[in-house]
Parts: C-alpha cells; structure tokens; sequence
C-alpha cells in the first residue's frame, strides 16, 4: 500500500538529510526539520511523553509523605557534584544515572541488593526528566513499585522540603 505525501513548498528547498517525516494514525504527515540536520527519529520531548504516559509520578506532598517510611526508597541520579553543591533528601541513595541499568539487574556484575529489596522506589533529579525517563526504564526491566518526583529535587527545595548536605568526593592524589 502506498500512500501520498503532500510535502510543503518550503520543506522541498531543503536538504532530504534535513528532513525526517513521523506518520501517526490517521496517516497524517508530520515533518521535523531537525537543527543542524540531525535524524533523530524521537526528541527528547518524545521520550518524556511516553514516559510520563506509562509511569507514576509524585508531586512532592505525596512524596513527602513517605519520607521516613522503611518501606520506600528515595533514589538520587543526580550527578556527585550537583549532590556536594546541593545536598540531598535525607537518607536518599545516590545511584548515578549511568548505572541505574546495571544497578538493578541482578544479572550485571554492578548489581546492587538495595534493588532486590522488595521496597518502592522514588527516584528524583534535579527537574524531574531524569527521573522519568529512569523510572520508565527501571518499570520496563521489571522492577515494580517504582515512581518519580515530578517536580525533582529543585522543587523538593523550593518548598522547604527537608535536605541533608553530601561531604565532597576525596580526590584521589
């Protein structure tokens, strides 16, 4: 089955390499003419959107609320110099973003026993995409009971929320 493309004028007087078409149903075309000719075939606001369609998120009574409750597990993927400058929610456990995957499957060699616990986990960044997309990937590894702040850790401070300092990293001379 083929189907007919009405392509705008302007569009046409740029480079095919510029160019990606996204088809959604009913088959209406839809163009995005990528800054520096990028072929991305899903933006990060893409990503966002599927994620916060498919996930829990908090907003930060709800969240804390459950600060304190031995059953929850706050989880920071903020990088280490954001948790030294910032500080952290108290008893938080910092997992870098970049390990989150390998953290929780207990088949990698970084696997953490923290994630096998049985326990929610609330993960959180500083502005919440972080952690939505984090919490999407964790929920479609298996691992349940999971949720994210929406508002991240800036919103968290910003409402006087509770906050521990993080002691700077020792450099290793």
């Amino acid at each position: 089955m083929a189907y007919a493309l009405n392509v705008p004028e302007t569009l046409l007087e740029l480079p095919w390499s510029v160019i990606v078409v996204r088809i959604w149903a009913p088959f209406t075309p839809q163009f995005t003419v990528s800054p520096g000719g990028s072929m991305l075939k899903v933006t990060h606001k893409d990503l966002l959107e599927r994620a916060l369609a498919d996930i829990q998120t908090l907003n930060l009574d709800e969240a804390h609320q459950l600060l304190g409750d031995d059953d929850v597990v706050f989880v920071d993927l903020r990088d280490p110099r954001e948790l030294e400058r910032e500080g952290k929610i108290p008893n938080a456990l910092h997992a870098p973003r970049g390990m989150i995957e390998f953290w929780i499957d207990p088949t990698s060699p970084y696997f953490k026993d923290i994630f096998a616990s049985g326990k929610r986990f609330i993960f959180y960044c500083q502005s919440g995409w972080r952690s939505a997309l984090t919490t999407k990937t964790v929920k479609d590894m298996g691992l349940d009971n999971v949720c994210h702040i929406g508002d991240g850790f800036r919103g968290w401070k910003d409402a006087g929320a509770p906050t521990e300092e993080v002691a700077p990293r020792q450099s290793k001379a």
